[in-house]
């Protein structure tokens, strides 16, 4: 099964059906409103502005599985985010990323890419810190924070994973290689 195969609910009612997304390039990130990381939806909706047009999308999944820091209905967290944060790519339902209920789609992206790379003291310092806070961690490979990242090319595959530290303008580069057609080393 692949990352096509999969169909995820929509924020208001029915199913996404990812085969939509053949040839986009596609991030997807488990999100939360009362993170540290929160502001990442600033630089989230900076690069769907400069790139949608060109055929870039986000999967956008509120999670309330890390500190409960996406309290609310999946309409408050749209809200939230349209308000503050002037978000215009639509969130979808939220979900769990992790554990028995976990989303089928982040099953296989966890497959595909197992861990996310940290660069830096500081981040591997806030990754260490913000890990041990996690309850649903439980396995190699298991979203350790929101604001988690998988890049998906315009074939399907998932080519890159990052960390929640990772501000999404550090990503632009590789979005804008896989939009181009070429391949991320």
């Amino acid at each position: 099964m692949g990352f096509y195969d999969h169909t995820v609910k929509k924020r208001k009612n029915g199913e996404l059906d990812l085969a939509g997304m053949k040839g986009k390039v596609v991030l997807v990130v488990n999100t939360a409103t009362g993170c540290g990381f929160t502001p990442q939806y600033e630089g989230l909706e900076k690069l769907y502005q400069l790139y949608h047009a060109k055929g870039f999308e986000i999967l956008d999944f509120p999670c309330n599985q890390f500190a409960e820091q996406a309290p609310g209905t999946d309409d408050e967290i749209h809200q939230f985010c349209t308000l503050k944060y002037k978000t215009s790519f639509d969130q979808l339902a939220k979900i769990e990323v992790n554990g028995e209920n976990e989303e089928p789609l982040y099953t296989f992206l966890k497959g595909e890419i197992p861990e996310e790379n940290v660069e830096g003291l500081k981040n591997k310092a806030v990754m260490k810190a913000v890990s041990k806070l996690s309850k649903s961690t439980q396995k190699p490979g298991d979203i350790r924070w929101n604001f988690t990242k998988f890049l998906v090319d315009k074939q399907g595959r998932v080519v890159r994973r990052y960390a929640p530290t990772d501000e999404p303008v550090k990503i632009s580069k590789d979005i804008v290689t896989l939009l181009k057609g070429g391949t991320l080393e």
